[in-house]
């Protein structure tokens, strides 16, 4: 069983809340649009496993770091994660074929910086948009979310929320 956090958008933006509601997890999920490469690596002073994808706002050392797109197993849950993907019923092109190929049983997203989590029955695989939890972009609560994975087993999914995003 792990406990997992997942965010988005960060867009170099640090809070320490990070820190504290991510401390009870296992692994940090980063959906892409991190801006700097300090963001990762405050991440991986709370938890034992930070995994990435870039955004596209990312470059530099950031877009040397991380890969568009990741497929990988936690328990027994294969998840494909990348930055810039839709929801379902509104996937970007390419992507459903993504999920298909990967077998994911769940897929993670940021880059429109709302809040979603779905289940899409025609793919069996459950959908996650952490939102945004940075300072940058047109979102109005800043969020982001934490689940445990038991086997390929998801539960105990809770949306935290950080506060109005303020100009």
């Amino acid at each position: 069983m792990k406990r997992i956090g997942i965010l988005s958008d960060t867009h170099s933006c640090w809070d320490e809340r990070f820190a504290r509601h991510f401390a009870d997890c296992d692994e940090v999920w980063h959906a892409g649009d991190i801006g700097c490469i300090d963001v990762i690596r405050r991440l991986e002073e709370v938890v034992p496993v930070v995994r990435a994808v870039k955004g596209n706002i990312d470059s530099g050392v950031v877009a040397r770091a991380f890969r568009e797109a990741e497929v990988f197993k936690v328990e027994d849950l294969t998840v494909l994660m990348t930055h810039i993907g839709g929801y379902p019923g509104r996937y970007n092109p390419g992507i459903m074929r993504m999920i298909l190929d990967a077998g994911a049983g769940l897929f993670v997203c940021g880059h429109s910086h709302i809040l979603k989590v779905m289940f899409d029955r025609e793919l069996n695989t459950l959908h996650i948009n952490p939102g945004a939890a940075g300072h940058h972009g047109w979102h109005k609560e800043r969020t982001l979310i934490k689940l445990t994975v038991d086997g390929a087993d998801m539960r105990d999914l809770e949306v935290i929320e950080l506060g109005k995003f303020k100009v």
